[in-house]
C-alpha cells in the first residue's frame, strides 16, 4: 500500500505540472487552415491471397469504419496462389476469377486497390528464379520477361475497365512492384531492368486510357550513403554507417528516386505519382540483433525525409505528381515487439500531425496481423506488423488512427503535443495530445523494452466561443487504458487464448479512459490534465 507521503508526492508533482503549463486560447468561432487527413488515403496488407480469408475482411471492413482507409495495397497480386495465368490442354490463358473476388468484396467495404504490380507469376520468371517470402514470390525475370509482362498487365488493367467501369478504375493507382532496390531480396535483376520493367507496366496501363494512374519506383528506406547508386546493391560502402557516433547528424536522402525521374523523362514515360518507404531505420530488419542493431533514427527522421522528397520532385521534370508512401511503420521488422505497445501510437499521432501537407498519403504497413511473410507466429502477440492482432484484437496503433481519423478539416493550433482542428461543416471542434517523452527523441521506439516510462506533460488548453455549456468527451489511451499487450501479459500470457479470453481482452482493448466536460455558461472550455508518457488523449465535442 502506498504511503500517505508518497500520495502527497504524487498530487504534488501533478498539480505542479498543470501550474507550469502555458494555458493556451483557442477562438473556436473562427476559421482554420484546411487540412487532408491523408494518414486515411491508404493502409497496407501482406499479400492479395490472404485477403480472401473471412477474418482478414471482417478487419479491414473495422479499420475503414472507424480509421477512414480509403486504399490499400498488397503483395502478390500476379503470384501463383492468385492464378492469373492457368495452363488448360497445354494451352497458357490469363484467369481473373481471385482477383475479381477480392476487389469485389474490398469495393463492397467502400475501399479501393492500390494496386501493387507484382510479382511474377512462375510461367514468367526464370526457370530457377529466386523468390522471397515463405509462399515463394518470383522475383527473376527472363529473357521475354519483359514483353509478356506487358502484355499480362495490359490485360489486366483492361479487364479491370470493363468489369468495374473506367470512372471507377481511374480512382485506383497502380504502382510498380514492391522495393526494387534492394537486390536479391525483391528484385533480382538490376537498376536499369526494374527501369524497364516500369516502362513496359506504365506503356501497358496507358494504353487501355491514358488517363490511369501509373507510378513508382517503391523503393525501401531513406538511406546516407551510396549503395543504391549502381545497378546493383553494394553493401561495402554502408560499413560507414555502422561506425557513426550518430546517425542522425548524417544526410539522408531517398533511393533511385532522382535516377528514375530522369529515366522516364528521357524516355517519355508518365509517373503520375512518386512511391517510396521512410521508415525511420537503416538496415534495422531486426531492431534488437543481427545487421542494423540499433540504427534506429530520431523522432523527426519522417519530416525531414518527406521534406527531401518533396522538394526534390518539385525541383524535376514532374513536380506535379502526387507522392504515395507506400509503406511505413515504427521499424520494417515483423518481429519488432514495439508493434504490439504503446509507444508505437504516439509515434504515430505525432508524425502523421508533423507531416501535414507533405505527402497525399502515408500508409500504415499493415492493418492486420493476418500476415505471413515470414510465415505464421508463435505468439499472437509477436511483433507483427498489424494494428489488430490475429485473433482480432485492436492495439494502440489502431486507436491512434482512430483518434486522427476524428479530427476535423480547419487546424485552428498545433505545437509539439497538442493539435486542435474544428470541422467545417458540423464547427464542432476535435482535439489530440500526445506525449512523446523528451528522453526518446533521439530514437524512434523499438524492440523490447516497453518503454513506457519518460517524463509527464502538462496540458492546459481553453477554447472560447463554443455553444453555452457545450459537451466534449475526453478519450484516454495510455499504459492503464486500451493497452492490450499489457492486459495480456497481466493474463499469464495465454497461448492460445480461450474463445472467453479473447473476448474479455477484445472488450479491454475498446475500453479507454472516459471523462465529461462541459463549457460554461460563456462558451469557455478550461482543460488542464497531466499527460502521462507516451498518451494519447482524444478531446471532442459531441453536442452543442
Amino acid at each position: 500500500m502506498l504511503s500517505f507521503k508518497h500520495i502527497l508526492f504524487v498530487f504534488v508533482l501533478n498539480f505542479a505540472l498543470v501550474c507550469q503549463a502555458q494555458n493556451i486560447t483557442i477562438d473556436a468561432s473562427k476559421s482554420g487552415e484546411k487540412f487532408d487527413h491523408y494518414w486515411s488515403k491508404m493502409v497496407g496488407a501482406g499479400r492479395a491471397n490472404e485477403g480472401l480469408r473471412a477474418g482478414w475482411l471482417e478487419q479491414l471492413q473495422e479499420v475503414q469504419e472507424h480509421c477512414g482507409f480509403e486504399y490499400v495495397r498488397f503483395h502478390g497480386l500476379f503470384h501463383d496462389d492468385m492464378f492469373p495465368i492457368v495452363e488448360e490442354r497445354g494451352k497458357l490463358s490469363y484467369n481473373w476469377q481471385y482477383i475479381d473476388d477480392l476487389f469485389d468484396r474490398m469495393l463492397d467495404l467502400n475501399v479501393k486497390p492500390f494496386v501493387e504490380l507484382a510479382f511474377f507469376p512462375s510461367s514468367m520468371a526464370a526457370e530457377n528464379s529466386k523468390t522471397v517470402f515463405w509462399w515463394k514470390a518470383n522475383i527473376t525475370p527472363k529473357e521475354d520477361t519483359f514483353s509478356k509482362w506487358h502484355d499480362l498487365v495490359q490485360a489486366f488493367t483492361q479487364h479491370c475497365v470493363d468489369r468495374y467501369g473506367i470512372e471507377e478504375v481511374l480512382t485506383w493507382y497502380f504502382e510498380v512492384w514492391n522495393e526494387p532496390n534492394l537486390y536479391p531480396f525483391f528484385w533480382d535483376a538490376t537498376k536499369s531492368q526494374y527501369f524497364e520493367l516500369y516502362k513496359q507496366s506504365a506503356l501497358a496501363v496507358k494504353s487501355v486510357d491514358n488517363r490511369l494512374k501509373v507510378g513508382g519506383p517503391s523503393t525501401s528506406n531513406f538511406v546516407p550513403d551510396t549503395r543504391f547508386d549502381g545497378e546493383l546493391t553494394n553493401n561495402e560502402v554502408s560499413e560507414a554507417v555502422f561506425k557513426a557516433e550518430d546517425i542522425n547528424a548524417l544526410d539522408w536522402h531517398g533511393v533511385w528516386i532522382e535516377d528514375f525521374l530522369d529515366y522516364c523523362y528521357k524516355e517519355k514515360l508518365p509517373v503520375d505519382f512518386v512511391s517510396t518507404h521512410p521508415y525511420p531505420t537503416d538496415y534495422a530488419f531486426n531492431p534488437e540483433t543481427g545487421k542494423g542493431r540499433g540504427l534506429t533514427r530520431f523522432a523527426k527522421s519522417l519530416k525531414i525525409d518527406l521534406e527531401w522528397l518533396k522538394k526534390t520532385i518539385e525541383a524535376s521534370h514532374f513536380p506535379d505528381a502526387e507522392i504515395h508512401l507506400t509503406e511505413w511503420n515504427t521499424s520494417p521488422s515483423s518481429r519488432d515487439a514495439m508493434h504490439d505497445r504503446l509507444p508505437a501510437a504516439a509515434y504515430i499521432v505525432r508524425s502523421n500531425l508533423d507531416c501535414i501537407g507533405l505527402t497525399n498519403s502515408l500508409a500504415f504497413w499493415t492493418f492486420t496481423d493476418i500476415f505471413e511473410e515470414k510465415g505464421g507466429a508463435s505468439s499472437i502477440f509477436h511483433g507483427g506488423f498489424g494494428m489488430i492482432n490475429f485473433q482480432g484484437l485492436k492495439k494502440p496503433s489502431y486507436h491512434a488512427y482512430r483518434m486522427l481519423h476524428e479530427l476535423g478539416d480547419e487546424q485552428l493550433y498545433k505545437d509539439d503535443y497538442l493539435f486542435v482542428s474544428k470541422d467545417s461543416k458540423t464547427k464542432k471542434i476535435t482535439a489530440l495530445a500526445y506525449n512523446y517523452p523528451k528522453e526518446y527523441e533521439n530514437a524512434v521506439p523499438s524492440g523490447t523494452n516497453k518503454r513506457e516510462e519518460g517524463s509527464s506533460k502538462a496540458l492546459a488548453f481553453t477554447v472560447k466561443g463554443l455553444p453555452a455549456g457545450s459537451t466534449f468527451e475526453i478519450e484516454t489511451l495510455d499504459k492503464d487504458h486500451g493497452n492490450i499487450h499489457n492486459y495480456w501479459e497481466a493474463m499469464g500470457k495465454p497461448e492460445p487464448p480461450t474463445r472467453e479470453q479473447i473476448k474479455t481482452m477484445k472488450a479491454y482493448a475498446n475500453t479507454m479512459k472516459m471523462e465529461t466536460l462541459k463549457a460554461d455558461k460563456n462558451g469557455v472550455l478550461t482543460l488542464k490534465q497531466e499527460l502521462t508518457p507516451w498518451s494519447v488523449v482524444l478531446i471532442k465535442q459531441v453536442n452543442e
